[in-house]
């Protein structure tokens, strides 16, 4: 049998950090129920909520959280949850370096480590993601890529599974985690059940239709952000990077170097984010239809739109539409 250890950080704390706790509890606590109704063996034969501290509080104690047991106490785990963290990223290993420790010993122990959203950012403090691929909310990408430029974020992605490491993204999506790894370790007929009965969406594979585009600004190269500026001015007007680098008096190779350096985007890429982040809000918000949507963003191909718009968001411009406008009419 197993043991499956919450992690309840000591500082840090969010009202995230409580959903992800209850929700990882109480699906593994119903999954090893229906295990055993279908007159299997207990998998794990302890969940305990683990911590440093005796109690950690959000918002002057108006919720608080009690680990049942020190980190100390636990000598061997096989399976460790990291839930969200506070959206406050300065210091994520502040009051947290002896979790960051016992973090690294049971992963070299042969535990497997699941963070959730932000608790990627305690988990790349152990330096266990250096060189991996991992998945946080988008609204935290652009932090996680700037401190801990070792580890490969995959902003795109719902959930990354690395060497018996596994992130996902934000929000609420830590539900979907937890149905992958209660597919993992138990099986696909549980997993089922359980999103049956908590109504999650089962095999969700991307967040990028949840994404807003806010272009990183936070680089402090005064050329790029003059670009940036210019490309989400004139988005809908044909645009030429390379007259666009010579108004900067830059030359072409340089610029683009400089742009990927503190974008992370090719400036054709953030173009095009910038373009279809336009799009995605006429969908949202208005009665157009696709081709007029398509020429106001500045798109005159509208299989070149359609590739673009699918590439960035996983979806069809007209699944998206149908997705969230709610008066949408076939077109």
């Amino acid at each position: 049998m197993k043991h499956l250890t919450i992690l309840i950080p000591d500082k840090q704390m969010a009202f995230n950090t409580f959903a992800c706790v209850i929700g990882a509890y109480d699906i593994f606590k119903r999954a090893d129920q229906f295990w055993q109704e279908k007159g299997k063996k207990q998998l794990f034969k302890k969940m305990e909520l683990a911590g440093e501290s005796g109690l950690s509080a959000i918002h002057h104690g108006l919720l608080t959280i009690k680990p049942e047991v020190n980190i100390n106490a636990i000598e061997q785990t096989d399976l460790i949850i990291i839930p969200a963290i506070s959206h406050n990223f300065q210091q994520p290993t502040v009051n947290n370096t002896a979790l960051i420790d016992w973090l690294v010993a049971q992963y070299k122990n042969g535990a497997e480590i699941a963070s959730m959203c932000t608790g990627a950012l305690i988990l790349a403090s152990t330096g266990l993601l250096d060189g991996k691929n991992c998945s946080i909310h988008w609204n935290a990408a652009d932090y996680l890529k700037r401190r801990f430029p070792k580890v490969i974020v995959k902003p795109d992605q719902l959930i990354t599974d690395e060497h018996g490491i596994y992130t996902n993204g934000g929000g609420y999506s830590f539900l979907n985690l937890l149905l992958y790894l209660i597919e993992k370790y138990y099986d696909r007929e549980t997993a089922i059940y359980c999103a049956k009965i908590f109504q999650i969406e089962i095999d969700r594979q991307r967040q990028s239709a949840f994404t807003i585009f806010k272009g990183q600004r936070l680089h402090g190269d005064e050329v790029v952000e003059k670009a940036q500026d210019y490309l989400e001015d004139h988005f809908q007007e044909k645009i030429s990077i390379e007259e666009l680098s010579q108004r900067l008096a830059v030359g072409r190779r340089s610029f683009d170097r400089r742009f990927i350096k503190a974008t992370g985007n090719t400036p054709i890429e953030y173009l095009q984010r910038v373009k279809i982040e336009s799009a995605k809000k006429a969908f949202e918000t208005t009665r157009k239809n696709i081709n007029e949507v398509m020429y106001e963003v500045g798109y005159a191909d509208e299989k070149a739109f359609r590739e673009v718009f699918r590439k960035i968001t996983g979806m069809s411009p007209l699944d998206y539409k149908k997705k969230y406008n709610k008066e949408m009419v076939i077109e």
